[in-house]
């Protein structure tokens, strides 16, 4: 129980103080561009670790619903730099976000059963209730480009529904 909690506080923190970084200046598109995606990176290697470890019918589900989402949103970010002739930038939150990622799932990846189905479900809600705020407080208002700004709000509402799947699964495995 304490490495769930832990799990779910320290990547509440950690994605916390990553977008922290990016908070005191407003980020540019292609800086945008980048931790969004950086962010959707991270939840599809967290879903394969998942898809890898679980024998949980329910965290499998919503680990393949995760890696599918978070693979179509990120075709649809290529497709849309591409389009806009944009290179995303690297950036002190994305790397700030990756970093903390690596650790998360090595602490993940220690666990077996149902403690790494809690811990990683635990993960999942905090994570997107992180990037959720993050997009409603930072990263949309941020955003100049409208169509940056649509998919960003697309992504938002997809989260969103992440997020309370998250929850669901997590009130299932206690």
């Amino acid at each position: 129980m304490k490495t769930f909690m832990a799990g779910a506080a320290g990547a509440a923190l950690l994605l916390g103080a990553s977008v922290a970084v990016v908070a005191q200046d407003k980020p540019t598109d292609p800086q945008i561009a980048h931790i969004a995606y950086s962010a959707g990176v991270i939840d599809i290697a967290a879903a394969k670790l998942a898809l890898s470890k679980t024998k949980n019918k329910d965290v499998a589900e919503f680990a393949k619903s995760m890696r599918d989402d978070h693979e179509a949103v990120n075709a649809q970010a290529l497709a849309l730099v591409k389009k806009l002739n944009v290179t995303p930038q690297d950036n002190p939150t994305s790397q700030s976000l990756s970093k903390d990622a690596e650790k998360q799932r090595a602490e993940l990846a220690k666990l077996d059963g149902a403690a790494f189905d809690k811990a990683y479900v635990a993960h999942e809600v905090a994570y997107h209730k992180q990037v959720n705020g993050a997009l409603e407080k930072l990263l949309i208002p941020s955003a100049s480009n409208a169509d940056l700004k649509a998919l960003l709000q697309t992504g938002l509402k997809l989260f969103q529904g992440h997020q309370l799947h998250a929850e669901n699964v997590a009130a299932g495995l206690k």
